[in-house]
């Protein structure tokens, strides 16, 4: 793509922050590669000429598997382990599971179906995973749909379901408090990999050791389970306390009213789209900012950029965040507005052979956001006159005032009440060692910075207390951050 006088970055610089940080992977929180990402992040947003780029660190979690293995009468079945499994607390430190003898016990086969209603006291649980949120189920929140090309606006896009909003916590919860002593999670609605990484979902602790195994083993298990069959689960985890790294970035502007710009820069596997992208994004939107502000025309409100850790552990960092910077009234940033990208990926489905299908077009992908009506206009010229397509926007002014905000970095900011506009999407590689370079949207990655500079532009000549849908006097005196 040919770079024009207006374009944020070019489609190489872009690509080519993100093949940097592909190659730091895995970066997860607490690890080598980890914080390799955010020093190259802190010396990136340098580099850029901010006025000001710091570190903040918080403790959170590592939970690393040692062992892990399953047979079924004898027969080894290879799997993978549920991470943040066999978890007796949110703040443990030390050695969990089974211990290397196991767990042998019979095993009883729900499939699809609830715990309830099923014998499993003393049991492992044979479930399949199912993903609960279809695209057509966020319809309701649409607001806006800018797509041309039917992309998004058809059976087979409405029907897909992102990997994020699964069964595990409910069949995880139901299974333990029916006294099952592990589980086995089929996934059923998976390509056949077993570099499935779940998130740790803070608010359900997973308690009982589990492992995932595939669809074809699944169905190859289920071929010979018979009354009395009899699994020995073994798993052996170490988890440690470890440091996150929020690395942020001030540009000053002419007032302390700050636009926020975020994403995160750790991952579990490669994270090319999840989110390598995003971060770029962040990096390249700070170095136009300072282009700008260089070339003569100067931001009213101050700029900040933030990429953070522990997306995947916890969210300790975010938390930490906003309790800093929007709870506490003594923050030397008054947040106006949040801006976060995520995800610029290729759309991708499960083949019938049991492979990925990486398509030549846009995950269809929604803006959530709580703006106001000025801001909402804004946001939808800018998707248009870009050309974001398969894109809608999402009303999420109601899920501000929930214990579970947005399923986006933005979440914990949100829910303490900073106005946020934030891109996501959900295709079915963004937990798996399937998210290299070749699912990022290329195409994409200048559209999409571009109406992030502009959505900058335009929030910053805005009254700042109006940037929400809630004015800011009134939003404060309304619930803020019950995380």
């Amino acid at each position: 793509m040919a770079l024009r006088t207006d374009d944020v970055a070019t489609t190489d610089e872009l690509t080519s922050t993100i093949a940097d940080l592909v190659a730091m992977a895995p970066r997860a929180t607490g690890t080598p590669g980890g914080a390799r990402a955010a020093a190259y992040v802190e010396e990136r947003l340098r580099r850029a000429g901010l006025d000001e780029i710091w570190v903040e660190e918080t403790d959170s979690f590592a939970w690393e598997p040692r062992l892990t293995a399953v047979d079924v009468d004898g027969v080894d079945v290879p799997c993978a382990p549920i991470r943040h499994c066999a978890l007796p607390g949110h703040e443990y430190a030390g050695t969990l599971g089974t211990g290397p003898g196991g767990t042998d016990a019979a095993v009883v086969d729900i499939g699809t179906d609830k715990v309830a209603g099923h014998d499993v006291a003393g049991r492992i649980v044979l479930f399949d995973l199912t993903f609960d949120l279809p695209q057509w189920a966020l319809l309701p929140l649409s607001e806006y749909v800018h797509d041309p090309d039917r992309r998004m606006l058809n059976r087979e896009a409405l029907g897909s379901r992102n990997p994020y909003l699964t069964s595990l916590t409910r069949t995880m919860r139901d299974a333990a408090a029916a006294g099952a002593v592990g589980v086995i999670g089929v996934l059923q609605d998976y390509p056949e990999s077993l570099s499935y990484h779940n998130e740790y979902y803070r608010r359900t602790l997973l308690t009982l050791p589990g492992v995932w195994i595939t669809r074809s083993a699944g169905a190859a298990l289920r071929d010979r389970l018979r009354a009395g069959s009899r699994a020995r689960l073994r798993l052996v985890a170490e988890r440690r306390r470890v440091t996150a790294r929020t690395v942020v970035g001030v540009l000053r502007g002419a007032s302390a009213e700050t636009i926020m710009v975020q994403s995160h820069h750790d991952s579990i596997g490669p994270g090319a789209v999840e989110d390598a992208s995003g971060t770029a994004e962040v990096i390249a939107l700070a170095e136009h900012a300072v282009a700008r502000a260089r070339a003569g025309r100067p931001w009213r409100k101050t700029l900040m950029f933030v990429t953070f850790d522990s997306h995947f552990t916890g969210y300790q960092a975010h938390r930490a965040f906003a309790r800093r910077y929007t709870i506490d009234p003594d923050s030397p940033y008054r947040l106006a507005l949040n801006l976060t990208v995520e995800h610029v990926g290729r759309c991708a489905r499960r083949t019938a052979d049991g492979g990925w299908e990486t398509l030549d077009h846009s995950e269809p992908r929604a803006f959530f956001e709580n703006v106001s009506p000025t801001m909402k206009l804004a946001l939808a010229r800018a998707i248009r006159r870009h050309g974001l397509g398969a894109t809608s926007m999402l009303n999420a002014g109601l899920l501000e005032f929930t214990l579970d905000g947005i399923p986006t970095d933005a979440s914990f900011t949100f829910t303490a009440g900073v106005p946020t506009i934030s891109l996501v999407s959900g295709p079915l590689y963004l937990y798996d060692d399937a998210d290299t370079l070749d699912k990022i949207d290329v195409d994409q990655l200048v559209p999409v910075a571009n109406a992030f500079a502009e959505l900058m532009a335009a929030a910053d000549v805005r009254a700042p207390g109006r940037l929400g849908l809630i004015p800011r006097p009134v939003r404060r005196l309304l619930p803020r951050g019950r995380w």
